[in-house]
């Protein structure tokens, strides 16, 4: 098995969003915001090849969007989802498998994408089974008021479509026994994390459970979170596993840091060592 980072550029969110009830003093020590309260945020993707099998964890945003919803969110950045792929080895043709930790628009709009003269939309990997949960499913294409402006249609539909659509909570072992999903609803409803087996080292695929470093204590909750005292407690568990078992944390929008460890302080679990996920390994 190899891991690579696969990096789908930048884009901006508001910090007191980011960190909800925290109050900035603390957290922009951190995640430093800009004059206008943004923060620079990675959409961070892990490339997991496996024997026969190339997996993609997430996809960013894309970019088939037009110009102006691209600048709500100040993208910027020289990464590119399918550039990236290309620079660790492998051709956009090649995944077999794309896994979405959720269908929030930062995590899957790199899945779909225009043709070539702009008349419909079509998959970035034609040969890969797109996963996500049914429940997850079921909310996206039937969404709350809260989440229903971040679930968008055209990078959702366009699976389901070209017949590509699988759910991961229907079979057993969906990415083979080295990986295992496990599913939180603190963010949004059956978020898939994933667990990966490499070389006596478990490393944990994150999602927006704990999208950064700077989110490690157990208060600092995103705002975005439609239920924030259980993210709390899947924090809360899975901290104290990575604690116990050393894991190696993946952050998908941590600015600087793919990855980082976890040790017990006076204050609780909290930063070991962080960097490049080719440190850990």
């Amino acid at each position: 098995m190899q891991l690579y980072t696969i990096d789908a550029g930048y884009f901006k969110l508001d910090g007191g969003a980011m960190f909800g009830v925290v109050p900035k003093v603390l957290w922009q020590k951190l995640i430093p915001a800009d004059e206008n309260n943004l923060c620079s945020w990675s959409m961070r993707c892990l490339l997991i090849e496996d024997g026969n099998r190339l997996m993609l964890v997430d996809t960013g945003m894309g970019s088939k969007q037009d110009a102006k919803f691209q600048g709500f969110y100040y993208r910027h950045g020289e990464g590119d989802l399918v550039k990236s792929i290309e620079k660790a080895g492998f051709g956009a043709h090649e995944v077999t498998d794309v896994i979405f930790s959720h269908l929030h628009f930062d995590h899957c709009g790199g899945g779909v994408k225009w043709n070539t003269d702009r008349t419909k939309f079509e998959l970035t990997f034609p040969n890969a089974k797109y996963w996500t949960h049914s429940e997850h499913w079921h909310l996206a294409t039937h969404p709350n008021s809260r989440e229903k402006a971040t679930f968008l249609k055209e990078n959702i539909m366009p699976v389901q479509e070209a017949g590509q659509l699988f759910f991961s909570d229907e079979m057993e072992q969906p990415f083979g026994q080295h990986v295992q999903p496990v599913y939180a609803s603190g963010h949004t409803e059956k978020m898939t994390m994933l667990k990966i087996n490499h070389q006596q080292k478990t490393v944990v695929f994150m999602a927006d459970t704990i999208p950064s470093y700077a989110h490690l204590p157990l208060p600092y909750v995103m705002g975005y979170d439609v239920r924030p005292l259980q993210t709390m407690q899947e924090k809360g568990t899975l901290l104290q596993e990575a604690l116990e078992h050393n894991y190696v944390l993946f952050f998908d929008h941590d600015p600087t840091a793919d990855c980082c460890t976890v040790e017990m302080t006076e204050k609780g679990i909290r930063l070991k060592d962080k960097g490049l996920l080719s440190h850990f390994l």
